[in-house]
């Protein structure tokens, strides 16, 4: 899934909304596109919500639609586990109200302090070049989880002659060691031009094998947190035996043969891994 943000400085009370509308519109086209409205005034269990003559009750309210699809007002659910709510069935996610965004970034209107994921700065929504924005997102990283992997695994026309779904999550470890400095965060960097295809080409050759019906690989780049998911690998195949030597395959070959750069930063120091090997 890819993600868009959209954040507005020094601008009119729907600017936001009204180029929501129309990128919205435009990606649509597309694939499925899903929304998230972040408000700063949502705070104790109380929406301040953009049509004032809805109140929900509970804690969490969902509206549903005859076709699918839905809103929802709550608590307790970050912008990353929206996100994560969506990667499993959107092409798209838009994102409105959040400056700190990983992902490319929409600035309307003028200010300092442009956030470093701005891709484009339009003064009003009527500016936005929505060709430039689309290339933009297709040259960014997606937004994947185990969950979006495994959905779009099964949704193989080979699935109805797989009888097993394996899969790898490798993820950041705060230490090896109860005496070891604390791992804040990886940085990791790929190799532009050369990792993607390796990994595509990883893929292929796995997916080649008898018995498997469909692989998926996927590694992040940035930053990526203690504690947090680093690379993915989902094998669909007919029986188990196939499924776990494919999923260890991968993970195994994706390490050795994808140039992807390490850099670790601990509570005490910061050091790309390959200098140390």
């Amino acid at each position: 899934m890819k993600v868009l943000g959209i954040c507005g400085r020094n601008v009119a009370d729907d600017a936001l909304e009204r180029t929501a509308d129309r990128i919205v519109d435009h990606l649509s086209r597309e694939g499925r596109v899903g929304v998230i409205w972040y408000d700063a005034t949502i705070a104790d269990g109380t929406p301040e919500l953009r049509d004032p003559s809805i109140t929900p009750g509970g804690d969490v309210t969902y509206d549903l639609g005859a076709d699918g699809d839905w809103t929802a007002t709550g608590t307790d659910l970050s912008v990353s586990d929206a996100l994560d709510t969506l990667a499993g069935d959107c092409a798209y996610a838009v994102v409105v109200g959040v400056e700190s965004l990983r992902y490319p970034t929409v600035l309307v209107g003028e200010g300092d302090d442009v956030p470093q994921s701005t891709v484009a700065t339009v003064p009003t929504p009527a500016d936005l070049d929505l060709e430039t924005i689309v290339e933009a997102l297709e040259d960014a990283e997606p937004h994947e989880t185990l969950e979006s992997l495994v959905a779009r695994i099964k949704r193989s026309p080979d699935a109805d002659r797989a009888g097993a779904i394996a899969t790898f999550t490798g993820r950041v470890r705060a230490k090896d060691s109860a005496d070891d400095a604390r791992t804040e965060y990886l940085e990791f960097e790929k190799y532009e031009g050369v990792a993607d295809e390796r990994l595509e080409s990883l893929r292929t050759d796995l997916e080649d094998r008898d018995g498997v019906y469909a692989v998926e690989l996927f590694h992040r780049t940035g930053v990526v947190r203690d504690g947090e998911d680093i690379v993915f690998v989902v094998v669909l195949a007919g029986h188990r035996g196939e499924a776990f030597r494919t999923v260890e395959d991968g993970i195994n070959r994706l390490k050795d043969e994808v140039p992807l750069f390490k850099k670790e930063v601990t509570v005490d120091d910061e050091f790309w891994v390959h200098e140390r090997a």
